[in-house]
């Protein structure tokens, strides 16, 4: 692979209660365990940038297969949800589902230009055959995240089992 681009980024402090800075000084964040796994929850998480990553990626991916195929975007949006999980012998895993809101095209264009997407875009390569990643094809009249149908044909990894306690 030619290297395009090159993100650097270091964590320092107490690991996810600790701090994470790009080597620009545009990302300079404080880290925070999330309540819901004992911590204080007041500072964002490796899962929540995760996310944002991998959401602004996709949707990205989204548009670019679009533009090729001529298709109508306008107004989408991609919002990733980003499970943390035990894997079993004290390991973790994550999952993902991908929200994609595509509403000037029918169910059957908005699966089509997401599978594509879904093939071009660096996140779902990197996470392809190792995590497993949910494409849902949401309602295009509601606001993002209300999933109207879903598409299990994705080709990763299945989902991890149990959530972290």
């Amino acid at each position: 692979m030619k290297a395009l681009y090159t993100a650097k980024a270091s964590s320092s402090g107490d690991g996810r209660n600790g701090t994470a800075r790009s080597s620009d000084g545009n990302l300079d964040l404080q880290l925070a365990t999330p309540a819901e796994l004992g911590g204080s929850g007041e500072g964002t998480n490796p899962e929540q940038l995760f996310a944002a990553g991998y959401a602004a990626c996709f949707h990205s991916a989204l548009r670019t297969v679009a533009r090729r195929s001529k298709a109508d975007v306008s107004g989408s949006a991609v919002t990733a949800e980003v499970d943390l999980g035990a894997t079993g012998d004290g390991a973790y895993g994550l999952a993902v589902r991908l929200n994609v809101t595509l509403p000037q095209l029918s169910g059957s264009a908005a699966r089509e230009i997401t599978e594509a997407a879904h093939q071009v875009c660096p996140y779902s390569n990197a996470t392809r055959g190792n995590i497993a990643v949910e494409l849902r094809i949401t309602d295009n009249s509601a606001a993002v995240g209300t999933t109207a149908a879903a598409d299990a044909s994705t080709g990763n990894a299945p989902a991890a089992e149990a959530p972290v306690a």
